[in-house]
């Protein structure tokens, strides 16, 4: 039987305030009539003839051309970019930054929290929320460098922070950073 546009269209309502309700579920199913008030206007699927719907799988993400190391630098550039935002926010001394970054960086930081402390004063800045870094991307373009990409929540507002860190005698030190 080839379907003609007059039998692709819905039925007529039936009368006597009935309507009809499709199953899904083996073909040749027949329609069943119920009352209105189940359906209310809608279109009435009767899903119980159905198995049920496979459990979600859980997914997580997998890598493997993370280089040696990987983890290490991650966890030491979350470390850096918690200290550098604690930092600016006046909760942290500078001189603790001082050996994990090169003299540039640290002498952008200083003037960052010197021109801050010309507007608020270190204790005003305390009160506010402190900030927290939420996430940390890493890509290694060599072993011994990684650029970093941070994002930080500061209350209800976010902020990115990005981070060169190069391997200098044997241990990591930020390069360059940059604040947005």
């Amino acid at each position: 039987m080839t379907a003609t546009p007059h039998s692709l269209r819905r039925p007529p309502a039936p009368t006597g305030h009935l309507a009809t309700v499709t199953r899904l579920g083996p073909p040749g199913g027949l329609p069943e009539v119920v009352p209105v008030a189940t359906v209310q206007g809608t279109l009435a699927l009767d899903l119980d003839g159905l198995p049920p719907a496979p459990a979600a799988p859980e997914l997580r993400v997998v890598r493997d051309d993370e280089p040696p190391g990987y983890h290490e630098v991650r966890a030491w550039a979350a470390r850096v970019s918690q200290a550098a935002v604690e930092f600016v926010g006046g909760d942290r001394p500078v001189a603790q930054l001082l050996r994990w970054t090169n003299a540039r960086v640290y002498q952008d930081l200083d003037r960052r929290v010197r021109i801050l402390a010309r507007t608020a004063r270190a204790p005003q800045r305390r009160r506010t929320i402190r900030p927290q870094v939420r996430s940390v991307h890493v890509f290694q373009p060599r072993p011994d460098c990684a650029e970093v990409s941070v994002h930080v929540r500061h209350g209800h507002r976010s902020r990115a922070l990005a981070a060169r860190l190069e391997l200098r005698r044997g241990r990591w030190t930020c390069v360059a950073l940059q604040l947005g």
